[in-house]
């Protein structure tokens, strides 16, 4: 039987808690995960993609199996093909995610039929966490340091 590898991708912009909650409990599925931290086109960056994979590699550096890679101009179902790849992680908070989502696996499976997409939940407590607020929080100085892993409130320093 071949190996379960996942992907689970974002912008990362910063982690947040939900981030690692989620990678967490995916690291649990599959033998081998990597975290795809993706530049995202239609939003304003805040951390550098260099930034952003310092901080996600040692917020996961207690999981084993969990890699990360970075990509600026290529498709997740592109990446999940060089990588070997069985199947694309994605988190849901809401229903605004899932409306969002299912609109990408409609794409996905059109280009990469072979490729499964997982949906994980947040948990109740994360549900409300969203890089796009942390980033609004930061802009005007607020201390995030409930919302996000010490790696975050490390490189902010």
């Amino acid at each position: 039987m071949s190996d379960k590898i996942g992907l689970f991708t974002g912008s990362f912009d910063p982690m947040t808690l939900g981030h690692l909650d989620l990678i967490e409990r995916a690291s649990r599925l599959f033998d081998c995960l990597y975290i795809g931290i993706f530049f995202n086109h239609e939003k304003k960056g805040y951390f550098t993609i260099e930034q952003r994979e310092a901080m996600v590699t040692e917020a996961v550096a207690h999981l084993s199996n969990v890699r990360v890679i970075t990509s600026e101009a290529e498709l997740a179902v592109e990446v999940a093909r060089r990588y070997g790849v069985t199947s694309l992680v994605r988190g849901l908070r809401n229903g605004q995610d899932f409306l969002y989502e299912s609109n990408m696996d409609y794409f996905n499976h059109q280009l990469a039929p072979e490729l499964e997409t997982i949906y994980l939940c947040a948990q109740p407590q994360y549900q409300a966490l969203s890089s796009t607020r942390i980033r609004e929080l930061l802009t005007f100085q607020q201390d995030v340091s409930a919302y996000v892993p010490e790696s975050v409130i490390k490189e902010m320093k």
